[in-house]
């Protein structure tokens, strides 16, 4: 790799990092709804899946929409983020939402 692709991989990346915030899952109605939200694996770096989202790295994905280690959020899932008013690590690659449940 490159040092100008290597820089420009790691401005990417402070990018995103910098993106990355707690909300409320009630806040993420309209996105759930348009099925735009998808469910990280605690066992994946939310923001490395941003990355490889956003430099659309699909061979990734669909090894981890495989893997189901990246999932579109269950119905039963929603219900009890929205019952609990949980908070949730969560992302935005346009058009999508990537979030998190990861243990306080």
């Amino acid at each position: 790799m490159s040092d100008s692709s290597s820089n420009s991989e790691h401005s990417i990346r402070e990018k995103i990092n910098l993106e990355t915030a707690q909300i409320n899952w009630l806040d993420l109605q309209t996105f759930y709804a348009r099925g735009q939200v998808l469910v990280v694996s605690d066992n994946l770096d939310l923001v490395d899946v941003a990355v490889k989202l956003r430099n659309d790295d699909s061979a990734q994905f669909e090894k981890w929409l495989e893997e189901d280690a990246v999932s579109y959020v269950k119905d039963e899932q929603a219900l009890q983020w929205y019952k609990n008013k949980k908070y949730l690590w969560a992302v935005v690659v346009f058009p999508w939402v990537l979030v998190q449940d990861k243990a306080s």
